[in-house]
């Protein structure tokens, strides 16, 4: 792992916050560059414009190992509390008839999908079923998946890197506990496969271990973490590390950053500073705005994406814990109000648990192809 910091002279016991972080020193060009080899071509910064910071090191601790083995959506979403209240309503030979149709009604909502979504849906199969359009109740489950998928594909939308962009800069944000530094972890174990090069951003300064634990995911996955000490300024973070990438010609970075309240004000207002800083940069900066999402919250997510695009500009969503919720049915929801893509689920604790995004694989986890399947 790789990290790069300068350690500040003592401060009087009596320093503020406010007045820890303006006296913070600065790293040169030349300590940039030393610790971070420019790669050919890239752009030199001054140092003037460099933000005051601290970076502090901070021992890693050890990540867990992941296990071998890379189930399927079926085997990890099946025995979830929201898979199996849709596919228990199949799994014999039911009557089609207005009972089945309530009965999927309660499911979608139970599921959180949503009284508009699941009312619009369920009226929808009510009257092909009155059209005699359904032969059957395997006819019925047909129709039902396909308008499932309907509803997810426009979403289905995977993650471009743009390999002409040197860094890709991915901004992570969320409320406070949805799994963010975990998620960057496997994203970065992702990308390694990948074979790209990358670099993280310990932003997160608030939460204690938060810069620990990113670390600890940079030295199990090799690599380089860009960190300050704790009430550090995030912003200042996304700018050392952004200078660093340029400098190393770095692939992707991707830049943590502290879990907030959607109603907290003063640090929703912060991340538009860290989007402003990082245009200093680089104007298209940050390239993708992911924000993570626990899918344990039900309709709650929805007011909270709603005030994050509002303040930073969402552009990617990524559901985590789907395995365990009876609440999954959010992503439907998600999907029909906002139509943001989402680039990827959290099905499980191993990093290879973090799969891309799919609408058909997800439909197929949650709905038997056949009665009784």
């Amino acid at each position: 792992m790789v990290s790069f910091f300068r350690r500040k002279k003592p401060e009087p016991a009596t320093a503020g916050p406010s007045e820890r972080n303006s006296a913070h020193e600065r790293l040169s060009t030349e300590e940039l560059a030393a610790a971070f080899p420019a790669a050919p071509g890239a752009a030199a910064t001054d140092a003037a414009d460099i933000p005051a910071s601290t970076p502090a090191a901070i021992s890693p601790e050890t990540a867990p190992p992941a296990a071998p083995g890379k189930p399927g959506w079926r085997e990890r979403l099946r025995g979830s509390t929201f898979a199996r209240s849709f596919g228990g309503l199949f799994s014999r030979n039911p009557k089609l008839d207005d009972d089945l149709i309530d009965e999927i009604e309660t499911a979608l909502l139970t599921a959180d999908v949503g009284v508009t979504a699941t009312t619009q849906l369920v009226e929808l199969l009510r009257r092909r079923m009155k059209s005699r359009e359904f032969a059957d109740a395997s006819a019925l489950l047909a129709a039902l998946r396909n308008e499932l998928v309907a509803m997810l594909r426009p979403v289905s939308q995977p993650l471009v890197i743009d390999t002409g962009t040197r860094p890709f800069v991915l901004l992570t944000v969320g409320v406070n506990g949805v799994g963010k530094t975990t998620t960057i972890g496997k994203l970065a174990h992702r990308f390694k496969d990948e074979g790209r090069s990358l670099m993280l951003a310990a932003g997160d300064t608030f939460r204690a271990a938060a810069v620990a634990q990113l670390q600890a995911w940079g030295e199990r996955n090799g690599v380089p973490v860009v960190a300050q000490g704790q009430n550090a300024d995030a912003a200042s973070v996304a700018y050392d590390a952004l200078q660093a990438a340029k400098s190393r010609g770095i692939e992707v970075l991707i830049a943590d950053t502290a879990g907030r309240l959607h109603t907290q004000t003063g640090l929703m207002d912060e991340l538009g500073k860290i989007r402003r800083v990082l245009g200093k940069l680089d104007a298209s900066a940050p390239h993708e705005v992911l924000m993570v999402i626990d899918g344990t919250t039900g309709q709650n997510a929805l007011s909270q994406l709603r005030l994050f695009n509002a303040a930073v500009g969402v552009t990617g969503l990524v559901v985590t814990k789907l395995d365990g919720t009876a609440k999954g049915g959010v992503v439907f929801a998600l999907a029909r109000e906002f139509g943001i893509p989402i680039r990827y689920a959290g099905i499980g604790e191993r990093p290879e648990d973090l799969r891309v995004f799919d609408a058909d694989a997800f439909v197929d986890a949650l709905l038997p192809e056949a009665l009784g399947a």
